[in-house]
């Protein structure tokens, strides 16, 4: 006889119940379970299909774009001295970056890919280090070259490795947004695989996506809510607990339980008994806890049941019963406490009826625990948990009912505010059909749009828009993204059309969205895009538009079409703006540009450089059609006058045409059609010069780009070295050894490259100083070194150049050597270019001041060369004027030049200085410095710069002399001069009684 007896339908509902139970705990825990055993079986011990292997992180130098955007070369040559990073943070700037990496080699033959991964990035170039010829660029719309877009960033696909030999890559990227960047190399088969992987996990993601939303639409339209499966499952275990206190939990299924599965399975409906009631009640009602206070002994509760669950999965029956009995005692004390509080203090009808439902499953539920725990079986009749379950549910029934009313009513107010905002929103929002029809519109699509959908005949999309604009929306919608897209009116004229901002997606079978006017942003947009790349004034290219003309086209010459470059400078164009103003010349610069298009082909672009100058390029054009288009140009610019206004203008343009090379970066191209146009200013060849490929000077242009390689890395470059020119007074030519100090540099094939391009160079790249506290350290120590045996040297000439001047720190730099070399700063005199004084006269002042307090003296170079003011001197404490040897080279020849030459000699007398005349380079030259008396004279009819050790071992400047003439006419001039001086003597003594 078994322990608990009952009815039959009693043991019928509970059988049901059981397998309930049974069913919902396999759905909700055992086929989940199982499913997540399987995936973690396969997550740790199966094969993945999508394992990638042999990426590397590469480490990179990076550097932030400041001004304008610099050359490839120079930014390349700025990052050496930037340490290497593995990742670079852009933390929103708009600005772009470079940076530069070199690649690890790969095997022969292996393809190898160069991941740039950053999702926010929104385009990348790419150079060759070595020689920096383009590898590619790429957008999120295009690519060109070896880039691409890839995954959530860029690739850069080098093919298969032909050598081992390692490659530096050069790249600029911008960036929207935060942005890291970061470089991986991939070999080339491997990161297929990622890429592969990458989109099937984004299809994974969207097809859950896409599959949640049909389960949350569905669950909106059948009005299933999770917490109401917790409900059912909460009763289904009080009712496998009734079959518990009832001896009927011997039974799954219809098949008996093992004996050993039995004790375990009464603990584990306990505990969950005790752990579903927690939850659903602090679920159900979690608005109403809050109201009622005294959370925390809610949690204490709460917390019992992981203790309870673990107690009966490790302690046998006997044991777990007592655990049992107290848990589920101050369980019930709790849940009755706040049941009476919740009815007590909220008087929620939903609140009372859920209070009633759980009041009458704990009153049954501890009434059966009391019962089997007792042994009381007298006490299990009628009230148990089947008959607890049914008033349960019915009370639970009552309650969902009254929530789904209170629900709908919420829905109807939130409809009635959402129809209001929807009215009052000054957004146009709309609805259309799957033909484009206009079902539905706010009052601000109406008036925006202008249109009446309350007529019979509906208006539709594609007659309100632009052609095409149906297309792009249909595409927009079922692209399913968050992406906007601007469209037109039907308006032609493009200053009157509207221009309008969609944002839409499709809902069912009908497409929602918004419109926003957004004809001004969209005008102003549109306006700066143009200004980015064109001439605000002119219409032609700038600048930034030139070099995206000149890479296109550079792309057609890598093919072997030709292509030709041509730098216009219109000539006095200067005195038009001076003379009448701006606005005058703005509309000539106009005129002007007009008549070069004219001239102009498909093809052909005219951009503005300059205040006067622009450049043409002409693509696929041979150089002799260029020339003949260039001298068409020249003509007809000058061919009549300008007429603005009552005022007419005559303007002239010169014009220097090349012809560029494949690899010819644009600096260089327009650095060369300027040095052209320059040579054609001078009006010798008829304002139009030409210069072919191969011409001596492109190989000029590429030996400074060299030199100017060899400065780049801030380092003194080897084989520099030092020559001196002596420097021979016209008074006394054989008492003295001065000179001036040269600089040198020997190349590897022993050539000689002389001072005037080493520090061009070095301007051009920013080195000046380098070069020039080279210099000037070995020039004191070489003077320092040889002090005694330089007892006949009055000055040593040191010139310093003007970006030198100019930089503070070589300044103190100057002053420290000074400091250092006290004797031998006597002997220095320090040559400061005319143009670089008056260019910051405080700046030289006060330079020269500090220099002439050490010892030194100071010599103004090229004097005369530019348009001297006079009234500078009377400012500068200088020792010594070099005449400018311009004017020493005809001073024979042109009359004018004599007279110069007298007058700054006159001038440096009269203001206690030293006249020093450059490139005499004749003995009729000596000759007339000397009639006007020049002080000192320096050129190659004196000597040629010499090496130090000569200098050491010569007893004056007038040694080097070679020309038997030059030097028979120097010894006259000290015959001349001891005539003169004992003349003077004699003259002394007479009134002390010497008669002649």
């Amino acid at each position: 006889m078994p322990r608990f007896s009952t009815s039959s339908s009693g043991w019928t509902n509970r059988a049901n119940a059981a397998l309930d139970s049974l069913l919902y705990r396999i759905s909700i825990w055992g086929v989940p379970g199982a499913i997540a055993v399987m995936s973690l079986v396969a997550l740790l011990a199966w094969n993945s299909e999508y394992t990638t292997s042999g990426s590397s992180p590469l480490e990179f130098r990076v550097s932030e774009q400041t001004g304008e955007a610099p050359e490839p070369a120079l930014a390349l040559a700025q990052m050496q001295e930037r340490p290497t990073v593995s990742h670079h943070d852009t933390r929103l700037s708009e600005s772009p970056f470079w940076f530069s990496f070199t690649i690890k080699p790969a095997k022969i033959g292996e393809r190898t890919n160069i991941e740039l991964p950053s999702r926010h990035a929104i385009a990348v170039s790419c150079w060759n280090a070595a020689g920096l010829q383009p590898m590619g660029n790429a957008n999120r719309e295009a690519a060109v070259g070896q880039m691409r877009p890839a995954k959530t960033g860029f690739v850069l696909e080098l093919g298969r490795q032909q050598s081992q030999a390692p490659l530096t890559v050069l790249c600029k990227s911008t960036f929207t947004g935060p942005g890291r960047i970061g470089v991986i190399q991939w070999p080339g088969s491997q990161f297929d695989l990622s890429a592969r992987k990458f989109h099937r996990d984004s299809g994974l993601l969207d097809g859950g996506l896409i599959v949640l939303s049909l389960f949350v639409l569905l669950t909106a339209i059948i009005n299933r809510e999770w917490i109401y499966v917790l409900f059912a499952a909460w009763l289904i275990a009080n009712l496998r607990l009734a079959a518990v206190s009832a001896g009927w939990d011997i039974q799954w299924l219809e098949r008996s339980i093992p004996a050993d599965w039995i004790l375990l399975t009464r603990k584990l409906t306990a505990a969950a008994n005790y752990l579903l009631t927690y939850t659903l009640f602090s679920t159900l009602l979690r608005e109403e806890l809050k109201r009622v206070g005294y959370l925390p002994l809610l949690r204490i509760a709460q917390w019992l049941c992981l203790p309870l669950l673990l107690l009966a999965v490790i302690l046998p029956f006997t044991q777990f019963l007592p655990y049992m009995w107290i848990t589920a005692g101050v369980g019930s004390i709790v849940l009755s406490f706040f049941l009476v509080r919740i009815l007590v203090i909220t008087r929620s009808t939903v609140a009372i009826l859920y209070s009633a439902s759980f009041g009458i499953a704990l009153f049954a539920t501890a009434y059966e625990v009391v019962a089997a725990s007792l042994g009381a079986k007298a006490l299990i009749g009628a009230v148990n948990s089947v008959t607890a379950a049914l008033a349960s549910s019915l009370m639970a029934a009552l309650a969902i009912a009254e929530q789904i009313r209170l629900e709908r009513m919420g829905r109807v107010q939130a409809q009635t505010e959402l129809r209001s905002t929807y009215e009052a929103i000054p957004i146009g929002l709309f609805t259309l059909d799957a033909n484009g029809v206009f079902l539905r519109g706010n009052p601000a699509l109406r008036n925006m749009l202008g249109v009446d959908l309350s007529r019979a005949v509906k208006e539709t999309w594609a007659e309100l828009f632009e052609p095409g604009a149906w297309a792009k929306l249909q595409d927009l919608v079922w692209r399913k993204t968050s992406e906007e897209m601007e469209v037109r009116d039907f308006v032609v004229d493009d200053e009157k059309s509207r221009r309008f901002l969609v944002k839409a997606t499709l809902a069912n079978d009908k497409i929602e969205g918004s419109l926003q006017d957004v004809t001004l942003r969209s005008k102003a947009t549109s306006r700066l895009l143009f200004l980015a790349e064109y001439d605000s004034l002119t219409g032609a290219l700038n600048r930034h538009g030139i070099e995206q003309a000149f890479d296109a086209a550079m792309q057609d010459a890598a093919k072997g079409q030709p292509l030709a470059l041509a730098y216009l400078d219109l000539d006095r164009f200067k005195l038009i703006n001076d003379l009448f103003g701006h606005v005058a010349g703005d509309a000539v610069l106009k005129r002007v540009c007009d008549r070069v298009r004219e001239m102009l082909a498909n093809g052909h672009a005219i951009g503005r450089v300059g205040g006067d100058e622009f450049v043409i390029l002409f693509r696929n054009t041979p150089i002799r059609t260029a020339n003949a288009i260039c001298r068409g140009i020249v003509d007809w610019i000058a061919s009549s006058p300008y007429h603005i206004g009552d005022k007419a203008f005559q303007v002239k343009g010169s014009i220097g045409l090349i012809e560029v090379a494949a690899g010819t970066n644009v600096k260089d191209a327009i650095s060369a059609a300027d040095r052209a146009c320059r040579e054609a200013k001078k009006g010798l060849h008829a304002n139009l010069v030409v210069y072919e490929k191969n011409e001596a000077v492109f190989k000029e242009r590429q030996e400074e780009l060299r030199l100017i390689e060899r400065l780049g890395t801030g380092v003194v470059p080897e084989g520099l070295f030092l020559v001196m020119q002596p420097i021979m007074s016209l008074r006394a030519p054989y008492e003295s050894l001065n000179f001036e100090i040269l600089l040198r540099m020997r190349d590897a094939n022993n050539t000689i490259t002389s001072a005037g391009k080493i520090i061009s160079a070095g301007e051009n790249n920013g080195r000046s100083a380098v070069i020039d506290r080279w210099v000037m350290t070995n020039a004191l120590e070489w003077l320092d070194e040889h002090f005694d045996h330089l007892d006949r040297t009055r000055f040593a000439c040191v010139n310093l150049s003007g970006a030198s001047l100019n930089d503070e720190r070589f300044i103190q730099d100057a002053f420290a050597m000074l400091a250092q070399h006290g004797r031998a700063v006597g002997k220095l005199c320090i040559e400061i270019t005319e143009s670089v004084a008056l260019h910051d006269l405080d700046n030289t002042r006060r330079f020269i001041d500090k220099v002439r307090d050490f010892g030194a003296k100071v010599a103004l170079d090229d004097f005369g060369a530019g348009y001297t003011s006079f009234s500078y001197l009377k400012e500068l404490r200088a020792d010594t004027l070099k005449i400018d040897g311009s004017f020493v080279l005809g001073v024979n020849t042109h009359p004018a030049n004599l007279a110069i030459v007298e007058a700054i000699v006159e001038l440096a007398r009269n203001l206690g200085m030293k006249s020093v005349a450059e490139w005499a380079e004749d003995l009729a030259t000596v000759e007339a410095l000397a009639e006007v008396g020049v002080d000192y004279v320096q050129g190659f009819v004196i000597a040629r710069p010499q090496m130090p050790d000569r200098i050491l071992g010569a007893k004056s400047s007038a040694s080097f002399i070679e020309d038997e003439k030059v030097a028979l006419y120097v010894r006259n001039i000290l015959a001349k001069g001891q005539a003169v001086e004992l003349w003077e003597q004699l003259r002394e003594l007479r009134p002390k009684g010497l008669n002649s």
